[in-house]
């Protein structure tokens, strides 16, 4: 990869930062991992209270990337007909006709994901891990690019539905969306205030978003920073490796063979990113708390000693020695 193809590459990820940023004030790390996400293929969970801009980052970013957007409201009375589409019955030939549903969109919002029964849970599987849904006999594939961002909101848990381990080991990233400090609370005041809201405008498009994605693989991993990664991923599995006996009590289950391959993609995508062609440990130290994080199951006892999954990958990535 040639210097003038990554300033090129840095450049566009530059420009939808600052047409994001004309629409959305702050939240300029998930922002990033957003974009990661985009370059690797990869879904998010956006997990945070109602009213922190979740919604309106995920649409913006996608007006910004010219890309097609819909939103579904999970709720505890979803089908999975209400996501995938339907089969619709033409009297005139008694044939059946596959009638497409929203999650036929490049980004698809699934909004308060956690409502939604285990069918429905089921049939959005399908579509983040194979890029495809079935309706009736069809097999019908989704378009490309295609990303779920999935929000769930943490506080209010009524009818609520887990996710189920299987379908968090499908998101690349579980990023956690706190409130704005107070300044940039205020720009959020003047900015919306007004009867007509700004619109993010297209700065890129689907050719742009397939060339991040084919540049990943010319990201140069040195095999000191892949062994890295997998000391860390392993860790999570057995914290003794890292000489966390204690841990090692507390944890049921530690993250799989995907996250390996995530940390892998993701820190490539980070680097370019940053302008580099080449990803180093410090990219992998920032990315894995929110690749790791939906993927670590403590034990009870673990949650009665107030350890958390957050704690807990601090404490692997502090011990793990860094090549």
């Amino acid at each position: 990869m040639d210097n003038a193809e990554i300033r090129a590459q840095a450049a566009l990820f530059e420009k939808l930062r600052d047409e994001v940023g004309r629409v959305v004030v702050g939240q300029e790390k998930i922002l990033d991992r957003l974009l990661v996400a985009i370059a690797c293929e990869g879904h998010v969970l956006l997990e945070g209270v109602p009213g922190i801009t979740k919604t309106t980052l995920v649409r913006t970013l996608a007006d910004a990337l010219g890309l097609d957007f819909r939103r579904v409201s999970f709720t505890p009375d979803l089908l999975p007909s209400d996501v995938t589409g339907t089969q619709v019955y033409n009297p005139k030939d008694g044939t059946f006709t596959p009638k497409k549903g929203p999650v036929f969109a490049n980004i698809l919002l699934a909004d308060e994901i956690n409502r939604a029964p285990a069918k429905v849970q089921s049939a959005l599987l399908e579509a983040m891990q194979e890029r495809q849904v079935t309706i009736g006999d069809d097999s019908l594939a989704l378009p490309d690019p295609f990303l779920v961002l999935a929000t769930q909101n943490p506080i209010e848990q009524e009818g609520t539905y887990p996710l189920p381990e299987a379908q968090l080991d499908r998101f690349l990233f579980k990023c956690l969306v706190s409130f704005p400090p107070r300044a940039d609370e205020r720009r959020i005041m003047e900015r919306f205030s007004r009867r007509e809201a700004p619109k993010a405008r297209a700065v890129a498009s689907a050719a742009d978003v397939e060339a991040l994605r084919s540049a990943l693989d010319a990201v140069y991993l040195d095999d000191k920073v892949a062994d890295y990664i997998l000391d860390v991923v392993e860790a999570t599995r057995d914290p003794r490796k890292a000489g966390l006996d204690r841990l090692a009590e507390l944890v049921d289950l530690g993250a799989s063979p995907r996250a390996s391959l995530c940390l892998d993609r993701a820190s490539r995508a980070h680097a370019r990113l940053r302008g580099r062609a080449y990803a180093t440990p410090q990219d992998v130290k920032e990315i894995a708390p929110d690749v790791l994080r939906p993927r670590i199951l403590l034990s009870y006892e673990a949650e009665a000693e107030g350890l958390t999954p957050d704690s807990f990958v601090a404490q692997v990535l502090s011990r793990v020695a860094v090549p």
